[in-house]
């Protein structure tokens, strides 16, 4: 028997009819969390795959680190290692907290003081730095574009975290914005500001058709070396699915040092550890060659490229997003093997966000389909 106050719903997600992941629990708490109610937890979060907890504005970065750790308790490193490379893409958005250096902090704006960090600049990754045709900047404030939809994962080195927790610490409030696909089908979504948008592995695994499920199973994915460097130059699509092949990644030679030993190859089809459903998990902008049954290596970008875009881009059809609208003091645990997530929306100045994000590189690989 877990705590008589633990209870989980499903989340209201207004406009849609087809999400089918995600609760938010009540009755738990996270800064002293026991042992049966992180079961309940954990169970919570394997068959809706993002769990909402709300007013957690006192749950410490300590104890946001703990909770994360409790979900694979063999590691302590944060996701992407403890080192940056300054040109990748991900170097500008993190702050590490000094006394909890597994804890990053994002969001926008200029912050006096926090956790220890004094006088930060936090810069929401906007897409225009990222995306080959971007919201014009007289539409800017009222559209935006998914930035990028991804795992978090440092696909080099180290293996993608099990579970993502982010807490919203401080959240701008009463704007939003037309998150626009712009990929010629005329999709739309009215967001939240700054909202962070979730799709489904196992639903988009269940949308294939038999053909494709059956290469899905049986081919691996091969990530680049030092991914967000690789790709520092290149151009994502408008609705933050991939990316357009022109020549523009970093050659190999003007890459850091490559060990190939810690080049990642992984399975597309990742099995949930709790209910053995399986997600497509494929992170289309990294990704460098894809490794057949047969023994085949498909290496050619632009049609790999153009193959894992047509079996994803029916999971991002609006009716499938949960956009999920902000308050401080929320806390989001995510499984990051079964959904993907972006960033999305825009930022005037003087709107200053601070949001505390914890994921710890996995003590294993990811559970392919046949693992037993």
């Amino acid at each position: 028997m877990g705590s008589l106050g633990f209870q989980a719903r499903p989340l209201s997600v207004p406009g849609s009819c087809r999400v089918d992941f995600g609760a938010e629990v009540t009755g738990v708490d996270l800064n002293n969390l026991s042992e049966e109610d992180f079961k309940l937890l954990r169970d919570c979060l394997y068959t809706s795959q993002v769990v909402v907890v709300r007013d957690q504005q006192a749950l410490t970065p300590r104890a946001q680190y703990e909770l994360t750790r409790r979900f694979d308790p063999e590691t302590d490193i944060y996701g992407h290692g403890k080192t940056i490379d300054k040109r990748s893409i991900l170097h500008k958005d993190l702050k590490t907290i000094p006394h909890q250096p597994q804890v990053q902090v994002i969001g926008h704006g200029f912050v006096d003081s926090f956790e220890g960090l004094e006088n930060i600049q936090l810069k929401h990754p906007h897409h225009n730095t990222f995306h080959k045709y971007p919201v014009s900047a007289e539409e800017d404030d009222d559209c935006t574009h998914f930035y990028r939809w991804h795992i978090d994962a440092a696909l080099y080195d180290l293996n993608p975290p099990l579970v993502t927790s982010l807490l919203a610490v401080t959240v701008p409030k009463g704007r939003r914005q037309i998150c626009r696909w712009d990929d010629g089908t005329g999709a739309e979504l009215d967001v939240p500001l700054g909202t962070t948008a979730f799709f489904s592995g196992y639903r988009l695994y269940q949308m294939l058709s038999e053909e494709d499920k059956e290469f899905a199973r049986t081919s691996r994915v091969e990530y680049a070396a030092h991914p967000y460097v690789w790709i520092s130059s290149a151009h994502a699509r408008s609705n933050g699915l991939g990316l357009f092949s022109e020549g523009l990644e970093i050659p190999d030679d003007k890459l850091p040092p490559i060990e190939v030993a810690k080049i990642k190859t992984y399975p597309m089809v990742w099995k949930n550890p709790v209910t053995g459903e399986y997600a497509l998990m494929v992170y289309g902008i990294p990704m460098r060659r894809i490794h057949l049954e047969s023994g085949e290596v498909l290496d050619n970008l632009a049609e790999i490229r153009e193959r894992i875009y047509k079996l994803q881009r029916p999971g991002i059809d609006p009716e499938l997003i949960y956009p999920h609208d902000w308050e401080e003091g929320d806390l989001v645990l995510f499984n990051n093997h079964g959904v993907m997530h972006s960033v999305v929306g825009s930022f005037r100045d003087g709107e200053t966000r601070i949001f505390r994000q914890c994921n710890l590189a996995a003590s294993r690989t990811p559970l392919g389909p046949d693992t037993n």
